[in-house]
C-alpha cells in the first residue's frame, strides 16, 4: 500500500510539474515562466536588458573597472544572488531547478562596470548547452583588457555585451 501511495504522489508530482507548478510542503504554487528561453544564449531582453553601474564611467575606470580587485568590493553576495537565481529560474520556466546548473550571471559584467544588484542586469545562465556561462567569462576579461588598454571606449563595450556577447568582440573590432 505504501508504495502504492509512494507512486501516485511521483505521479502528481510530475503531473503538477508539466502544469507548470511545483508541489511544495502539501500546496502547489504557480510558477509561470514569464520570460523567454528562446533567445539563448542570451537572456531574454525584455526580463535582462542589463545595467550599468553609476559610479563607473570611462573618466572612472582608472579608480574602478581597471584596478585589480575591484569587482570583489562590489560582487553581491551570494545570499543575495541565490534567492534571486531561484526566482528567475521560475521565471525562465527552466525544467531544470538544480541551482547549480546556472550561473547567476551579470549580462554586463561588473568587469565592465555593470549593476551590481540590479535584477535586470542579473540572470540564470545555463551552465551546459553549445555556450555555456564559462564561455562568456573570455570575452568579459578581453573587453575589459581592450577598455582598460584604451583600444575600446567603455560605452561601446557595454553595448556590444549587453546587445549579444556572442558577437560583442567581433562589434568592437577585436574579435
Amino acid at each position: 500500500m505504501r508504495s502504492t501511495q509512494r507512486l501516485a504522489s511521483a505521479f502528481a508530482a510530475i503531473a503538477l510539474t508539466g502544469a507548470g507548478l511545483v508541489l511544495t510542503t502539501g500546496s502547489a504554487h504557480a510558477t509561470m515562466a514569464t520570460c523567454s528561453q528562446s533567445h539563448l544564449p542570451l537572456p531574454d531582453a525584455a526580463c535582462q536588458p542589463g545595467a550599468y553601474n553609476p559610479d563607473v564611467t570611462q573618466s572612472t575606470i582608472n579608480s574602478t573597472i581597471c584596478v585589480p580587485g575591484w569587482t570583489k568590493t562590489v560582487r553581491p553576495p551570494v545570499s543575495y544572488t541565490t534567492p534571486l537565481k531561484i526566482k528567475q529560474i521560475g521565471e525562465y520556466g527552466y525544467t531544470d531547478t538544480n541551482t547549480a546548473d546556472y550561473e547567476e550571471d551579470h549580462l554586463v559584467p561588473l568587469e565592465l562596470g555593470g549593476a551590481p544588484k540590479d535584477p535586470k542586469n542579473l540572470w540564470p545562465e545555463p551552465r551546459y548547452g553549445d555556450q555555456p556561462a564559462a564561455s562568456k567569462d573570455s570575452v568579459e576579461n578581453k573587453l575589459k583588457t581592450a577598455v582598460c588598454n584604451g583600444t575600446v571606449n567603455l560605452d561601446d563595450a557595454r553595448s556590444a555585451i549587453a546587445t549579444d556577447w556572442t558577437t560583442a568582440l567581433a562589434k568592437v573590432g577585436i574579435g
